[in-house]
């Protein structure tokens, strides 16, 4: 017969196997007295969760699917340029256009957020930073 009771039992310490990690120290939270641990307040739940971002993304992301990625490059590439390049009474729409590209770099940064290295994480964060800041500049009339 099976025996479930001690399937666990050849694992590492701290995995408990298809159910998830271990939780570190007692369970649910609670002191050892029984009582909820008062020193740790529990996080703010966000606002739109993960999940939920991905689930709202993935019509559009099925979209972009559908065309050739030069031309998603191209499109990007040519918002980008044509925000840089707008001076004068039409310095706005260069700032528009160079926030439709940082969205567009910020949406795909949190959406690949789990997978990609730290460092690549620091280096993307700051190339979207920049362009809003680029944009910024661009409302204010000084680039």
């Amino acid at each position: 017969m099976a025996k479930d009771s001690g399937s666990n039992n050849n694992l590492p310490r701290g995995v408990r196997g298809p159910s998830g990690p271990a939780t570190p120290g007692p369970a649910s939270g609670r002191a050892a007295s029984g009582r909820a641990d008062s020193r740790r307040p529990s996080a703010p739940r966000p606002v739109v969760s993960r999940r939920k971002l991905e689930r709202r993304s993935l019509p559009l992301l099925l979209a972009l699917q559908r065309f050739p990625r030069w031309l998603i490059v191209i499109l990007m590439a040519l918002c980008l340029f044509f925000g840089l390049i707008q001076t004068g009474g039409l310095a706005w729409l260069g700032g528009i256009l160079m926030l439709v590209v940082a969205s567009f770099l910020g949406w795909l940064l949190i959406l690949s957020w789990p997978v990609i290295t730290p460092s690549s994480r620091v280096i993307r964060s700051i190339v979207v930073a920049a362009v809003v800041g680029l944009a910024i500049l661009k409302f204010l009339g000084r680039f």
